[in-house]
């Protein structure tokens, strides 16, 4: 009978007791909760941003360059022109030493052909300014070298001027006419072969009196 009441009997309400604890969380400051400036500890944020470095390269040209194959070939055909031009000067030089007619027996055919066409040199002439020196889409190696070439062709004005208007036949003045067309003919032919073999090899010709001339034209 006890047992019976007491399981039809309702159970007694539970209680909860709460306890404040002794340790109090401080969060971020709100107007609902206490905050004790003394007892936080600031923070200090290191900043982990680097100031970058930027590097600047400027390329410079050293001049060490060398020029590709086509530049080469057409810059040694260029002081074909003033030679083919003034070979008439070697008139006497030829007939005196028998290996200056060795050397140049191979370009006698071109040089047949050269003088055959009427107005020759002066096509070439304007072809090597305004086609060549003139136009910025050939390198400057190619321009320099073709400007020494027409400054060279324009040097031989000075000597037919010589020849046209001093004719000498005998005596001292045929010695002075033979030596100034000998040494035009072999400054022509010296010119020649260091300027071809110059750009054959990538180096890059400057002949006495005409590289400054070429220098102030080409840009």
């Amino acid at each position: 009978m006890t047992i019976t009441n007491t399981l039809s009997s309702p159970p007694p309400p539970l209680q909860f007791t709460l306890t404040p604890s002794r340790k109090t969380l401080y969060s971020i400051s709100t107007p609902f909760l206490p905050l004790n400036l003394q007892t936080l500890t600031p923070i200090h944020l290191k900043s982990t941003h680097h100031p970058r470095r930027t590097t600047l390269t400027v390329a410079k040209s050293t001049g060490t360059d060398s020029p590709d194959g086509p530049d080469r070939l057409i810059s040694a055909l260029c002081y074909f022109y003033p030679f083919f031009d003034g070979i008439q000067y070697g008139k006497y030089a030829i007939n005196q030493f028998s290996f200056i007619q060795t050397l140049i027996q191979p370009l006698v055919p071109a040089i047949r052909v050269y003088k055959s066409v009427p107005f020759n040199g002066v096509l070439v002439f304007l072809t090597l300014y305004f086609v060549v020196v003139r136009n910025p889409n050939f390198s400057r190696y190619v321009r320099f070298n073709a400007m020494q070439a027409v400054v060279l062709d324009v040097l031989l004005i000075f000597p037919d001027l010589l020849e046209r208007g001093f004719e000498a036949k005998d005596g001292v003045g045929l010695g002075l006419l033979m030596s100034v067309d000998s040494t035009v003919f072999l400054f022509m032919l010296v010119s020649l072969v260091y300027g071809c073999s110059c750009c054959c090899l990538g180096q890059l010709p400057r002949l006495p009196i005409v590289a400054e001339a070429a220098d102030r034209q080409v840009m």
